[in-house]
């Protein structure tokens, strides 16, 4: 196995810019085609990342695309300039992609017509591996020596132009992934678990898009407070009319509307838009512009009869399990499975060296426990899990343990 730099007694080498330099973006349907006949003739992996505007702009579209191959060098493509890259795609058809946490940047690639045929995903490698520290600079320090900056990885991408700072940092997020893919890549096989990450990689790189949330607007933070049924109906009318002004504007929805302030009307039922807006929370300039937009969503909550007021809790039949925390009362022996499943997986788990969830997927740990086969034998539990999506090496660890867990819980 490679040993990784021991940043306890090795200084760490600072790395500010591209061995290369920086440059230029790719922002002409020309650039782009001959970008894709340069890299094209490169060889090896291409090493691939993406920058979003998270926490700035509606949804998760992808705003820079960086790439670099052994023979070419490191490109920028500017996706909202060019359009879509399905030149670049046909370049790389038969090269492996190597990506950080890689289904973070797969759905705004696909968008791109970007489709690897192949995958390596560094984060999801160190994971397997049990590093305790999984982020791309982390790894970086600990397995090659160097010190990244990282100061704009929360940025505003959907900027233009983008400041050279920023551009500097993109191109150095893919300066070093070839590398540390190599050095994982030789861990896993050593410790005998690269067939296991490339059914990992495999099941990421083909993973369909989640089916759309029950009720999203049950996740608004600290709705938990809320209590009345007026006061629900209040969060789901502002969650409601808030997502549709962020999506006609283009903002994130929180720079629209924070949370609290969805929470604070919830909890105040206000009788006019003058109390709406006297409450802290709807102070700031923007939100009181927008006053009585917000008001008629209250407005339409408060008017509801009982019989269509949202229900507290999502109903039944949803499709998952109820939160755990209420089974012991309600369903002591899912409970006492969860908790046999759940010891068992720890176990396994530390025996090998990884993380829980890597090892079998809380939600179908959660699962098994909460609907288990009716007669539980080796071929139904196999059954049962690969219903859930465990992969052929999860299933060969965990398949005779689980049997039993399930037999004697």
């Amino acid at each position: 196995m490679t040993e990784s730099v021991d940043a306890q007694t090795t200084p760490l080498v600072p790395v500010t810019a591209p061995r290369d330099g920086t440059p230029p973006v790719i922002t002409t349907r020309a650039g782009l085609t001959g970008a894709a006949r340069a890299l094209a003739t490169g060889t090896g992996p291409v090493a691939a990342d993406a920058e979003r505007a998270s926490g700035y702009r509606y949804g998760q579209r992808t705003y820079l695309v960086q790439l670099r191959r052994e023979g070419v060098g490191t490109v920028l493509i500017d996706p909202i300039a060019v359009g879509e890259l399905s030149e670049v795609d046909d370049a790389l058809s038969d090269a492996e992609w190597v990506l950080h946490a890689a289904n973070q940047d797969l759905p705004g690639f696909h968008d791109l017509a970007l489709h690897p045929s192949r995958l390596f995903d560094t984060e999801l490698a160190a994971r397997l591996l049990g590093r305790s520290k999984v982020g791309l600079g982390a790894l970086i320090a600990e397995e090659l020596g160097y010190s990244l900056a990282k100061e704009h990885s929360a940025a505003d991408w959907s900027q233009r132009p983008l400041p050279e700072d920023w551009l500097r940092y993109a191109a150095l997020d893919v300066e070093f992934l070839v590398e540390l893919r190599d050095l994982l890549a030789d861990a896993l096989e050593e410790a005998g678990k690269l067939e296991w990450a490339r059914q990992e990689f495999e099941a990421v790189r083909l993973a369909p898009p989640p089916p759309p949330r029950v009720d999203p607007w049950r996740r608004t933070s600290g709705m938990h407070v809320v209590r009345s049924p007026h006061g629900i109906a209040v969060v789901r009318e502002l969650w409601h009319a808030r997502d549709e002004l962020a999506r006609t504007r283009d903002r994130s929805p929180g720079r629209v509307l924070p949370d609290r302030a969805i929470v604070a009307a919830a909890m105040a039922l206000p009788r006019s838009e003058r109390a709406l807006v006297a409450l802290p929370e709807f102070s700031g300039k923007g939100t009181r512009r927008s006053s009585a937009y917000w008001w008629a969503a209250v407005e339409r909550a408060l008017a509801l009869p009982a019989d269509q007021l949202p229900p507290r809790r999502l109903a039944a039949g949803t499709g998952t399990p109820p939160p755990p925390r209420a089974w012991a009362d309600k369903h002591p022996e899912a409970a006492a499975r969860l908790e046999a499943v759940r010891a068992t997986i720890r176990s396994l788990a530390e025996a090998h060296d990884l993380p829980q969830e890597n090892l079998l997927a809380p939600a179908t740990q959660r699962q098994l426990a909460w609907t288990p086969p009716d007669v539980v034998d080796e071929a139904s539990v196999r059954t049962a899990l690969e219903a859930q999506g465990a992969r052929p090496w999860q299933i060969e660890l965990t398949l005779q343990p689980l049997t039993t867990a399930l037999r004697t819980s």
